[in-house]
């Protein structure tokens, strides 16, 4: 059995770093404004394509471009000039909706995968979108069953792709669920004419609201669920059954998280696939992976429509249910090579021996490690505060631009 392909998410260079340093196979970004997270606070630049390129290609990890927006005219040229840079940097291929992107991709030569905004949902689908593209992300509705009849009908009629390969599938494995359709949302282009479609998503589906009866003028409020804001997705569980139904890349959502969520989700998801394909993955591991993953930002987890149960499990709070939060308490300032000692300088809160630590930055990416000994202003102290000089022995080179962060339990509503 062919194993899967792990996807992750980059929406700067360090969750690139997280991605690459955690054992991802394939990592996909967008560029600047024609990608489903243009208004994330974390974009890159069309410039950052060939540092994003080398990176990957040394670790021999293929780059998926984001261009999944609805395109105007008006994006054209700048869709050209995208697809140019990608061929001329040596991406793997774009992930597009578009058949202006689809088309002019295909012109240039660059491999293209079909976007779950598409909406695929069945072989007659598949077939034709393989005569332009190699891997399809499947709808986010469909269940494992539905999944499985479509890889065994690409299989059993040789449905193939430009390449000349089997059409690939890939589904969402873990990260945010949206409410709309595969992603097709209007309510934010309603309320704030910031179309989701185009990247611009208000996250109206996350707030709380108020129901009133017209005729009556009686209010309730939803306090109880977000009704329009589900749990997020996770498989790790059910990875096996996820592999049996012939899927082919598993893709980990979160460009707009931080770097140390994808360090964290992208190593459990890496130990579980190595697991399953090692014949030891079991109901023990799966509890131990499932704690990790409550550590970093969700909004707990189900296991959305792929288990044909239930549809629609709701957040109970408007944000993260993590376990842990990380706390800035300040920035690298030196790294002494030969003794693989790092200095920080304390700049908020303090910092003591037994904390666990976690250090971010754009070649670092995010490394998380527990602090056993340290020198406060060259003395050995065991607590250090702000304004205090501190050097800690450590794995990794640390640089000036790195950010120094402790990690805490964090107590969540219930």
């Amino acid at each position: 059995m062919q194993q899967i392909e792990l996807m992750a998410p980059a929406g700067n260079f360090e969750s690139l770093q997280a991605a690459l340093d955690n054992g991802a196979d394939s990592v996909y970004f967008g560029v600047e404004q024609l990608n489903m997270r243009a208004r994330a606070t974390m974009n890159f630049t069309l410039d950052d394509l060939p540092e994003i390129a080398k990176r990957c290609n040394a670790r021999g990890v293929r780059t998926y471009l984001t261009l999944n927006t609805i395109i105007y005219d008006h994006d054209l040229s700048i869709v050209k000039t995208l697809l140019k840079k990608a061929k001329e940097v040596g991406l793997t291929a774009i992930i597009a909706m578009d058949q202006a992107v689809i088309s002019s991709a295909r012109e240039l030569g660059l491999e293209v995968h079909i976007s779950t905004q598409i909406n695929v949902t069945n072989i007659e689908t598949v077939k034709f979108y393989a005569m332009f593209a190699d891997t399809m992300v499947l709808s986010r509705e469909l269940s494992l069953r539905q999944v499985k009849k479509i890889t065994e009908q690409i299989e059993k009629e040789q449905v193939k792709g430009p390449s000349g390969r089997l059409v690939e599938i890939e589904v969402f494995g873990h990260g945010a669920l949206c409410m709309a359709v595969s992603g097709k949302c209007y309510l934010s282009l309603h309320s704030h004419n910031s179309s989701a479609n185009r990247g611009a998503c208000k996250q109206n589906c996350r707030k709380k609201y108020t129901v009133i009866d017209q005729e009556s003028g009686f209010e309730m409020e939803l306090d109880n669920e977000y009704i329009m804001s589900p749990k997020d997705l996770c498989t790790i569980d059910f990875l096996d059954q996820v592999a049996d139904a012939g899927v082919k890349v598993l893709k980990i959502e979160g460009r707009g998280r931080a770097p140390e969520y994808v360090a964290r989700v992208i190593k459990c998801y890496r130990q579980a696939i190595d697991s399953l394909y090692e014949g030891n993955y079991d109901k023990k591991k799966v509890i131990e992976w499932m704690q990790e993953l409550e550590k970093v930002y969700n909004r707990g987890f189900w296991s959305g429509y792929y288990l044909g149960q239930k549809l629609g499990e709701w957040s109970k709070i408007p944000g993260s249910s993590a376990t842990q939060k990380k706390v800035y308490i300040g920035k690298g300032a030196h790294f002494f090579p030969k003794s693989n000692i790092g200095e920080f300088t304390i700049e908020a809160y303090d910092l003591s021996v037994g904390d666990t630590i976690l250090v971010t930055g754009p070649t670092t990416g995010a490394k998380e490690m527990k602090v056993t000994e340290m020198l406060v202003n060259d003395a050995k102290l065991s607590t250090a505060k702000k304004g205090d000089s501190v050097t800690i022995p450590l794995e990794f080179r640390i640089r000036l631009s790195d950010k120094l962060y402790k990690i805490v339990e964090n107590k969540v509503e219930a």
